[in-house]
């Protein structure tokens, strides 16, 4: 049967975590004098806060659950996912970080995602902000949700409380730290929890290799019960891979790791933190499909039963460690859920705050007032999310990957067509984003069925953006002062 392990020791790690991290938010509190330090940090993050940031806060819980779960039940072919958001993830620092740094600080003082888009479009209407907030809000949502999901099975599985109650338990503690510190307190508990994740992700499958009598003896297990494990490409067709590989394309449109590039101290720390921010993710992304597949060799070797995959993770650090260690290694799954609900939390009160209240319906508004009603914000969205986690059988790594499609094509074309593409116009802006987030619903729903093609949403959202932006951008004008702010930039790289 599921191990099902309620201890004094974890309980007391879980606890000690979390009051660390509500510390944190306590102690920024007081140092949030403006909006720009509420929702943007000042621009003073250096660039090892900002790389593991950036890093924890986009991988979330399915690093320690989702990607684990899914080499358990599927294999080696599941690792396409992880080598296609390492290529995106090298491709966006190398490429978006430091052209969106710079028209972020030096051309225009824009502080969210929106900001960024209008001002570089010239939008006096305020169109691409409204459509930029109402695509932030609906896919945060779910994003959130998945994270509310991972917090309840941790819970659930960790002490055998009902899931209702776990995912309250959940809740309570990513809402707490994100609605007093900010982006300060988000981005020093990123880095916190981004050491942790990839701490347990190394010493866990070392462990299990361990206890399985090596590497090779691990491997001839699998081999023996499920051979098509070990296959990167036995049972896979092209469309799956392109599906897989095309996670990397949704890293071009994430607005809680986008911010971490507005937000970093200079220009000149990008390099450093590409260097920090990518062998972190490889190192954590390793050692998470080495996970599930080894948990494969262990669960038959010593007869586990495992009902669901996605709690391999969980499951190996009670049955490995001492109490005291298995609570801090599973307080790293707390962390990766912490780290990417409590970042999306803040872009989407920015967006409530900022972007709606602020910029279209009170452009005096005081910081404290921004400020308060972000932190409503925050509540808001938490609560929403809250509302579609109650499903205990939902997937976190489905969920997660519906919302990343939705960001990819909608957003993530938008961003690099502004940044490398003088003639793209507010109307091309405007058709990419609409254009990209509907494909997305439409193919999830009824497209992918109706043409029979398994092909991950992203990859149509993204193709028909592009294409809209393009055909629109060039039958309209380009709008004043547009592309001066546009070859300034280009002057400053």
């Amino acid at each position: 049967m599921e191990v099902v392990t309620i201890n004094t020791p974890i309980a007391i790690m879980f606890v000690a975590y979390s009051l660390l991290m509500l510390s944190i938010g306590f102690y920024f509190y007081r140092q949030n004098k403006s909006t720009e330090d509420y929702f943007l940090g000042g621009r003073s993050l250096g660039p090892v806060v900002s790389a593991l940031s950036a890093g924890a806060s986009d991988m979330s819980g399915w690093l320690l659950m989702g990607l684990p779960g899914a080499l358990y039940a599927s294999g080696f072919i599941e690792s396409y996912i992880a080598i296609g958001l390492s290529i995106g993830a090298l491709l966006n620092w190398s490429f978006v970080a430091k052209r969106l740094r710079i028209y972020t600080s030096v051309i225009a003082d824009s502080i969210t995602i929106p900001d960024y888009f209008e001002t570089r479009f010239d939008d006096d209407k305020h169109i691409l902000r409204v459509v930029c907030a109402i695509v932030i809000l609906i896919f945060f949502t779910f994003y959130v949700s998945s994270g509310l999901v991972g917090g309840a099975k941790l819970f659930e599985a960790t002490f055998g409380i009902r899931y209702d109650y776990a995912l309250t338990t959940g809740t309570l503690i990513i809402v707490a730290y994100t609605f007093l510190g900010g982006y300060k307190a988000v981005c020093w508990t990123d880095m916190l929890q981004g050491l942790l994740m990839m701490g347990a992700l190394i010493i866990v499958p070392i462990v299990m290799l361990y206890h399985l009598g090596g590497f090779s003896e691990a491997m001839s297990i699998v081999k023996e019960i499920k051979p098509q494990a070990l296959s990167m490409g036995e049972g896979i067709g092209a469309l799956s891979i392109i599906s897989a590989l095309a996670w990397g394309l949704g890293y071009f449109g994430q607005p809680h790791i986008l911010v971490r590039f507005m937000s970093i101290r200079s220009t000149k720390d990008i390099p450093t933190a590409t260097f920090v921010g990518i062998s972190w993710m490889v190192v954590s992304l390793v050692g998470a499909c080495f996970i599930g597949i080894l948990g494969i060799a262990y669960v038959y070797k010593f007869e586990l039963s495992l009902q669901d995959p996605e709690k391999i993770f969980i499951v190996m650090s009670q049955l490995l460690f001492n109490p005291w260690i298995a609570g801090i290694l599973l307080s790293a799954i707390l962390a990766a859920i912490m780290s990417t609900a409590s970042s999306q939390l803040l872009v989407s009160s920015s967006t409530i705050a900022e972007d709606f209240y602020k910029r279209i319906f009170n452009k005096e508004a005081s910081n404290k007032t921004v400020m308060n009603l972000g932190r409503i914000g925050v509540l808001l969205v938490a609560l929403v999310a809250f509302v579609i986690s109650t499903d205990k059988d939902s997937s976190v790594l489905s969920i997660v990957a519906y919302a990343w499609a939705g960001f990819g094509a909608s957003f993530g074309s938008v961003m690099l067509f502004s940044l490398f593409w003088s003639r793209m116009t507010r109307l091309g802006a405007i058709a990419g984003m609409v254009s990209g987030a509907l494909m997305v619903v439409l193919w999830k729903k009824y497209l992918a069925e109706f043409f029979g093609l398994p092909l991950y949403e992203i990859v149509p959202g993204f193709v028909v953006a592009s294409l809209m932006i393009i055909i629109v951008s060039l039958l309209s004008n380009v709008r004043p002062g547009t592309k001066a702010a546009y070859e300034r930039m280009l002057k400053e790289l």
